[in-house]
């Protein structure tokens, strides 16, 4: 079990907040006629990308139209309509998304959920392929699907169409669908909703969006009259607030002429409203928010400063967008390296100057404390802005921050021939939707060449000033509620920021050396055999100290190379008294630097080379993973050699680690999710400590050289480790490296496997109920665990039973029942140490329906055991499968799973060239025989997680 890794931490504002804004489509002059060698012309509009074709109908419907063949023969659709919840009255709470759910189950052309079923019938995935979203100010739709098929693209428009007016909003399905978001509402409910509901009202400064959040309310949803839904209807889905974006393998006249045929007859009302553009306004004055609950496992404050939104409109409003770029990373840079320390003042902090809602930019600033230490987590976020406003950055952090902005500039131009789709899909989206610019790959790339230069460090420390400022202020706290009596009131903060004006704050040292990373150049090894694996156009070479490497040269991207390297053995090898300091081993070498540069020096030195390496440990495997571009390679090779023969464990390191851990567990006892996978666990595995999460005294019993002494032991023989390299480079090219790096590991002809260590789970199924949580919810995991006939039909019939079983559990549990939001079966299969399986069902409902949602699941897969799956339900799999595998074969990492994966496992390399005729022999009777051989009833654990007992 692994050492809790760092909480990804964002902004306090959800996902679900950050609306999309508005664009025009007004066609400019190229970059190359705006800036000339010297000279910027500062306000001319920034141009719109020529290779997209735009028009506006006599309606008022818009488009967005290109060809791109990345993927080939698909195409990527997508409706935005300028409405979303803020348009709802008080009646209508919830009803923006709630049409949007009701634009799946029945249209003119698609009646009842047909549209889905037709759908699976092609192969786009009902989640994954084919979704939609609502938000404040906007709901999109989006449909990828094959362009080769003529009747398929044709159909996908018509979706298009209807979903833009023609949902029928059937009564019973109304009711249906109630149920549904009622799922999906109690999903989100916990610790985070209902601190959320608190603070929000605080955060957008009591304005329209604080009360009306997307998901709705339950009595509305529960109780609202179907006139209300069809009112909201008539009156928003109109094509002056729509745009239909196509980009894809198509004939864009084509299209452009399929478009004009089917959406020109769009109508509005003849008393439609104004659409009106809400804005959060300015208080000009500060706020201060608490908030606690049982069952948050950290604490976050967070500062918000608003500001007047700057849309970017023109080459000065790119360029000022570059310098907080700048900004950013600079300070983001200084707070990782606090975090980094031997006793970090907090967990995790960042800060961003960027875009915020209803028409406000914002100057956030957060961390994450440590428990009992907000003060301390605080002080040291305020210092280090008072640090940069008193003395601002180093020319050396602005040169670094310069070169990391250039870098990923020039990548993306180097890929522009193998950008997807979807990328421009979502460029046009926010072009329509956000007022934002979509700039043509030329001009991208042309601008900020030109404009990089011209940045200065006086400009970007002056922007700090500029953000950073004691008005419109809100402090934002989020926290356990056993941490309440640690938490300040508004005075003490402001006290904290007068402490921090009177301190003396030295200048930043950015400490950078001058040293190389290896002490000296390896001694090269050599290439002594070379075999060719012609049916997946690779080649397995074995090197003169025995390391083996796979080869596969492809042309999927321009610049990408995928490097990853395995060796049996692992945490296995090592008794339970060593297993949580092996299984941190990798992770806290990883957290250090190599060879002669320490952590902070080796970040500075990989600044603007587009390369990562990271060493691994699992149970079963030790190994390295990572990638990189063609001139980062003699880096990643040298990082590779590095982490083989000069590993290092820093002192800082090892104690962050610790401190940053300790604190990340300390509360998380509190939150259901844990306490009730703790439970399953400790059920399963009767307290295995492999299986155990790891406790504050696993965590003190780490030992550092103990640590490095077993990552040293793990890596200290290459000749059992099998490198696989996948990318854009040819043989002659890698060769030198792999001769000077790779063939000069150190080799001692070891022989090692991975230990059998006999964990498995019981042969007998039982249930297992968990009480914890405060909200009225129930989490159901029904699972079958067992031995297995590991071969790849046997493989392949699992998952075609996972797919069948899936469908037929979302049109009963949700689709006919109205008793989850989702649900779906995982299966999963292993070949060592022993050949198993787990096959599992999950879903969330509420507690007075877990046992008969857990009876319908039952049935269905009785029905399959008994009869086999629905030939038409067979089909949706394989197709899908089909359309999938034309997509992965051009894929970096689908060949590098592949071809890794095949030699880990002692398996064919070569067996996906067969693949599809092995899906052609999966029946309705090889389902059903999997079925039945696996999905035994006596060997079916359910586990269930209730709220709290009432007292």
């Amino acid at each position: 079990m692994n050492m809790i890794k760092p909480i990804a931490i964002a902004f306090l504002l959800p996902a679900i907040f950050q609306t999309a804004q508005v664009q025009a489509t007004t066609m400019h002059a190229s970059a190359r006629e705006i800036l000339s060698a010297d000279t910027l012309s500062w306000d001319t509009p920034l141009p719109f990308d020529n290779e997209v074709k735009t028009g506006k109908l006599s309606n008022g419907f818009q488009y967005y139209i290109r060809r791109n063949v990345e993927p080939k023969d698909r195409v990527t659709m997508y409706l935005a309509t300028k409405v979303g919840s803020i348009l709802e009255t008080e009646e209508q709470v919830g009803l923006a998304h709630f049409l949007e759910h009701m634009n799946f189950n029945g249209l003119k052309h698609f009646p009842k959920n047909e549209l889905v079923n037709y759908l699976q019938k092609a192969g786009v995935r009902f989640g994954s392929d084919l979704n939609a979203y609502t938000g404040f100010d906007q709901t999109v739709y989006q449909l990828p699907i094959p362009s080769d098929d003529p009747e398929l693209l044709k159909n996908g428009l018509q979706v298009m169409r209807d979903w833009a007016q023609d949902a029928l909003l059937n009564e019973e399905e109304i009711d249906k669908e109630r149920g549904i978001v009622l799922e999906e509402m109690r999903g989100g409910r916990g610790a985070s909703q209902r601190m959320r509901d608190k603070y929000l009202p605080v955060m957008l400064n009591n304005s329209r969006y604080s009360n009306r959040l997307p998901i709705g309310t339950e009595a509305n949803i529960k109780g609202f009259p179907y006139a209300s839904l069809r009112s909201f209807h008539k009156d928003w889905y109109r094509p002056d607030l729509q745009a239909i974006i196509i980009v894809g393998d198509i004939d864009v006249s084509a299209m452009e002429s399929e478009i004009k045929r089917l959406f020109s007859d769009l109508k509005a009302p003849a008393t439609a409203p104004k659409r009106e553009e809400y804005q959060v306004p300015l208080l000009n004055a500060n706020q201060f928010i608490a908030v606690t609950d049982p069952e948050m496992t950290y604490t976050v404050g967070q500062l918000t400063i608003k500001h007047k939104e700057q849309k970017v409109k023109t080459v000065r409003d790119l360029r000022s967008n570059l310098l907080k770029s700048v900004y950013n990373d600079m300070l983001n840079a200084r707070l990782g390296e606090l975090a980094q320390s031997a006793n970090p003042p907090f967990i995790q902090a960042s800060v961003g100057i960027g875009g915020f809602i209803g028409g406000l930019d914002a100057y956030n600033a957060v961390f994450v404390a440590k428990p009992g230490s907000f003060e301390m987590g605080f002080k040291a976020l305020a210092r280090e802005l008072e640090r940069v406003e008193r003395h601002g950055f180093t020319d050396s952090e602005f040169q670094r921050a310069i070169t990391t902005i250039r870098k990923g500039t020039e990548m993306a131009y180097v890929e522009r021939d193998k950008k997807k789709s979807d990328s421009y899909v979502n460029s046009y989206l926010n072009h329509y939707l956000e007022d934002s610019p979509a700039l043509s790959n030329e001009d991208s790339y042309n601008l900020y060449k030109q404009l990089l230069p011209t940045l200065t460090l006086h400009e970007v420390n002056q922007l700090g000033k500029q953000y950073y400022v004691d008005n419109n202020r809100d402090m934002i706290i989020m926290a356990p509620e056993n941490e309440k009596a640690n938490l300040p009131d508004e005075q003490q903060v402001k006290t904290w920021f007068k402490d921090i004006e009177g301190e003396q704050i030295a200048t930043y040292d950015d400490k950078v050396s001058d040293l190389p990373m290896l002490a000296k150049e390896p001694v090269a090894g050599s290439i002594s055999a070379s075999k060719d694996i012609a049916a997946v156009a690779s080649k397995e070479l074995t090197l003169s100290n025995g390391v083996r490497v796979v080869l596969k040269p492809t042309t999927f991207k321009n610049d990408e190379i995928l490097i990853s390297a395995y060796s049996p053995g692992g945490t296995s090898l090592y008794a339970d008294s060593d297993y949580f300091t092996a299984s941190q081993a990798a992770d806290l070498v990883n957290s250090s630097g190599i060879g002669q540069l320490n952590t902070i020096e080796l970040q500075k030195y990989l600044t603007g080379k587009n390369l990562n390496i990271s060493p691994y440990i699992s149970e079963r495997a030790e190994g390295i993973s990572g990638h990189s571009d063609k001139e980062g390679l003699k880096t990643a090779f040298e990082m590779i050699y590095g982490y083989f023969t000069a590993p290092r464990i820093e002192d800082d390191a090892f104690q962050s680690t610790i401190s940053k851990t300790l604190s990340m567990i300390a509360n998380r006892a509190s939150n259901p999710n844990f306490v009730f996978s703790q439970a399953v666990m400790q059920s399963l595995y009767n307290g295995n400590i492999r299986r155990t999460p790891i406790s504050e005294d696993d965590v003190k019993k780490i030992d550092q050289a103990r640590a490095l002494e077993i990552y040293k032991n793990r890596f200290a023989d290459a000749s059992d480790f099998t490198f696989t390299i996948v990318g854009s480079f040819t043989e002659e090219e890698i060769k030198p490296y792999l001769e000077q790096y790779l063939a000069a590991l150190p080799a001692s002809n070891r022989k090692e496997e991975a230990k059998d260590l006999g964990i498995y789970e019981p042969k007998k199924g039982f249930e297992k109920v968990v009480h914890k949580g405060q909200e009225q919810k129930a989490t159901a995991v029904l699972s079958f665990y067992g031995d297995y006939s590991y071969n790849e039909q046997e493989n392949l019939n699992m998952d075609a039973l996972e797919s069948v079983l899936t469908i037929k559990l979302l049109e009963r549990l949700r689709e006919e029942e109205s008793g989850v939001y989702g649900t779906a079966a995982r299966a999963s299969t292993s070949k060592y140490p022993k050949n198993r399986f787990s096959f599992t069902v999950s879903f969330g409902t509420a507690v007075d329906k877990y046992q008969a949602l857990i009876a319908s699941t039952l049935d269905e897969i009785n029905k399959v055991k008994k009869a086999g799956p629905l030939e038409e339900d067979l089909a949706k799999f394989k197709i899908e499968q089909r359309r999938q595998l034309e997509l992965s074969l051009k894929e970096n990492r689908f060949w590098m799973s592949q071809l890794s994966g095949a030699y880990q496992r002692n398996e064919d390399p070569s067996y996906i060239t067969h693949y599809l005729d092995a899906l052609d022999k999966i029946s309705v009777s090889s389902v059903k025989a999997v079925a039945n051989k696996y999905l035994k009833e006596e060997q079916l654990f359910k586990f269930i997680l209730l709220p709290d007992e009432s007292k």
